[in-house]
């Protein structure tokens, strides 16, 4: 029951994490490798928030989603709309704004562990099992977010024009439809994805810069394997890869949570490059 209980909390933090990043890569086709950048930031920005400006909690919070937000748009419009369609520029940009904010992060003196608080500290037991409030929080905010992508995405203007956008760049543009205002709200959106896992996850452990980093491996994880972009990918990789990590971790030790995704990036690069439900195309169609 465990394993069983841990495993799908496990999956929902995961795919939660990872669904912003598959957002702005269906849309966009852009591999922002800042995501765990933001994740991170927006844990010290919610905790600057709270500790110099005496904000409450539910306003830090919400100002560090915004916040988010419009750093994501202020990405694409300052740097990436200048390397977008060069796939190794797009990552490597990416990456070394990623760079700049991690390390920006501990010269600003944020080499310690900090913290912020959790919105709940209580618990409650299920078939002998004790889950914190908090988890149940983040398992709550990530079938929020999922439903929100999907209402969004299919059922208003700007979600239609961004599937538009994924679906066919050209034929959407012929149509009227701004790519890169399309990729700008992406970027938003993504950020703003991001920052709520952030605000739900991150008071269950410490802040530190190095979290971004981990936060960026699992959400890469999640989205190769699913499928880069495929948001019914996202979900059933983010359920499979939470349960392999907590089996990993209840049977060989918790240092093996980390190598199992590493390993199964391999395996699905190898076996399955498009992921499970992924359109690239695979070796035999290629040669």
């Amino acid at each position: 029951m465990n394993v069983l209980i841990y495993g799908a909390i496990n999956g929902s933090i995961l795919t939660l994490i990872a669904i912003g990043f598959s957002l702005v890569y269906g849309v966009s086709r852009i591999a922002n490798f800042a995501h765990g950048a933001m994740y991170i930031l927006t844990g010290f920005v919610a905790w600057t928030l709270m500790t110099k400006l005496g904000l409450n909690m539910p306003l830090a919070f919400l100002c560090a989603i915004i916040i988010s937000a419009m750093l994501g748009a202020l990405l694409y419009r300052t740097v990436m709309v200048r390397v977008r369609g060069m796939e190794a520029s797009e990552i490597i940009a990416s990456f070394a704004i990623a760079l700049v904010v991690i390390e920006g992060l501990k010269k600003l003196g944020f080499l310690g562990a900090y913290g912020l608080p959790m919105i709940s500290y209580d618990a409650l037991e299920f078939a002998g099992v004790t889950v914190d409030y908090q988890r149940l929080i983040a398992i709550g905010a990530g079938v929020v977010v999922v439903v929100f992508v999907y209402v969004f995405t299919h059922h208003t203007k700007a979600g239609l024009a961004l599937r538009g956008i994924a679906q066919d760049e050209q034929a959407a543009m012929m149509l009227g439809i701004d790519s890169d205002r399309a990729a700008t709200l992406s970027l938003a959106l993504g950020s703003a994805l991001v920052a709520v896992a952030a605000v739900v996850i991150l008071p269950r452990g410490n802040l530190y810069p190095e979290v971004g980093w981990k936060t960026l491996v699992e959400a890469v994880a999640v989205c190769i394997i699913g499928g880069l972009g495929s948001l019914q990918g996202t979900l059933l990789a983010g359920l499979i890869l939470g349960y392999v990590q907590v089996i990993a971790s209840e049977y060989l030790g918790a240092q093996w949570q980390m190598l199992v995704l590493f390993l199964a990036i391999l395996l699905v690069l190898i076996f399955r490059p498009s992921g499970l439900f992924g359109k690239q195309k695979m070796l035999e169609e290629r040669v």
